[in-house]
């Protein structure tokens, strides 16, 4: 399953959201709203103010939520 971030440089939360990805094996597509502005817009259409914004299929889920994330991925408990 497709798994996208949305992200900026120097946001906290979003690093460690990737970290947290890269020490899980789970690749994902990282949307750089600070470089793409276009990214924002994405961003609001799918209900959100800010980042991170973690999109796994239909589903998005806004901040860190690793349970939810796994869960999505069918990797929770």
């Amino acid at each position: 399953m497709k798994v996208i971030v949305y992200s900026r440089t120097h946001c906290l939360e979003c690093n460690v959201l990737k970290k947290f990805l890269k020490d899980y094996r789970i690749p994902y597509e990282n949307r750089d709203c600070s470089k793409h502005p276009e990214y924002t817009e994405e961003v609001k259409r799918l209900g959100f103010l800010g980042v991170p914004v973690t999109v796994i299929g239909d589903e998005a889920v806004q901040g860190l939520e690793p349970e939810k994330i796994l869960q999505l991925l069918g990797k929770g408990e």
